[in-house]
């Protein structure tokens, strides 16, 4: 078992010191709070320090301070930066051939060769007519030192499966405007060779989506060849309408069934008439009652008329007896 090594006080007291090794390699801001002193040899100490760079979060400046026998004062042997336990990192380095992606490259751009390639196999070129039973098994290289393996083909066929351009279900709706038929039967398709041509081809109709495109032999779209003109779809004909939105159906509603309670309205119509007559006696009531209240008031004032001339004649009858 080895045996640790012991601080030295000196050297782990020297902090100071380690702070101004660090001024050297690093700009201002970029060095934190001093963390501990590690013993790391014989006379050897190591100063932590925290890292305030902006970007490196969890990583430490380190300074290795060594101090010699009987030596008074340590000396600096190293500084560096380094990850901690909660650092970030990068990723772990890869070539640049394996870290490029699909994506990555443009149509000017050069791939690296990659010699062996699970993807590809030697080629087979025809040259007679002996070797044509060869030719069947195999896929002709015409002239290429390598074609498509059997992972080549496959990694290449469901990668076009999956895509938009992959086989295309049929709706059930039969709705206007489906498409009814596949790649499959359509003129427009250019098959592919080798054994690639039983799945794929490629679509030259510009007026299709998938133009220039690989297409599944059971893909479909309305740019299909054979597509009718005044006819959608290639498939069965649409089944009659249930609804026609050409006509309008007259109903007659006196001949519909009443949903309506007929004793319950006939009990509702006679108290709206019950009511209506209350009203109406309420109403001559009170008209007879103003037209007795106007005669009370014609009598009233006739009577008060009749006092007054009274009185006026005994006035003069009076003035008449004062001459006398």
């Amino acid at each position: 078992m080895t045996k640790k090594a012991k601080l030295d006080a000196v050297s782990a007291a020297a902090v100071d010191l380690a702070a101004e090794a660090l001024v050297d390699v690093t700009e201002s801001g970029q060095v934190g709070a001093h963390v501990r002193a590690e013993a790391t040899g014989e006379r050897l100490v190591t100063h932590v320090f925290e890292s305030t760079i902006e970007g490196y979060a969890g990583w430490y400046w380190i300074v290795t301070l060594a101090r010699a026998p009987r030596a008074k004062q340590p000396t600096v042997c190293e500084t560096a930066l380094v990850p901690g336990d909660d650092a970030l990192l990068a990723p772990e380095w890869k070539p640049w051939a394996e870290r490029l992606r699909p994506s990555d490259v443009g149509a000017d751009d050069v791939l690296p060769y990659r010699e062996f390639d699970e993807r590809l196999e030697q080629g087979f070129e025809q040259t007679d007519a002996a070797e044509e039973d060869r030719a069947v098994q195999w896929e002709l290289g015409l002239g290429r030192p390598r074609v498509l393996s059997r992972e080549g083909r496959e990694e290449a066929a469901t990668r076009w499966h999956g895509s938009d351009f992959g086989p295309k279900p049929l709706s059930n709706r039969r709705r206007r405007g489906t498409v009814q038929a596949h790649c499959s039967s359509c003129g427009f398709l250019s098959l592919l060779s080798g054994s690639l041509r039983q799945e794929f081809g490629v679509c030259t109709n510009e007026w299709s989506p998938a133009d220039g495109r690989v297409v599944s032999l059971q893909y479909g779209c309305g740019a299909h060849s054979e597509t009718r003109s005044g006819d959608e779809s290639t498939g069965e004909q649409l089944p009659p309408a249930v609804l026609d939105d050409n006509e309008v159906d007259f109903v007659d509603r006196f001949e519909e069934k009443s949903i309506i309670d007929e004793k319950l309205l006939q009990k509702e119509i006679e108290k709206a008439a019950k009511a209506d007559a209350a009203k109406a006696d309420a109403a001559k009531a009170d008209a007879a009652k103003a037209e007795d209240g106007k005669r009370d008031g014609a009598e009233a004032d006739g009577a008060k008329a009749d006092q007054a001339d009274d009185s006026t004649r005994d006035d003069v009858a009076n003035e008449d007896q004062a001459k006398d």
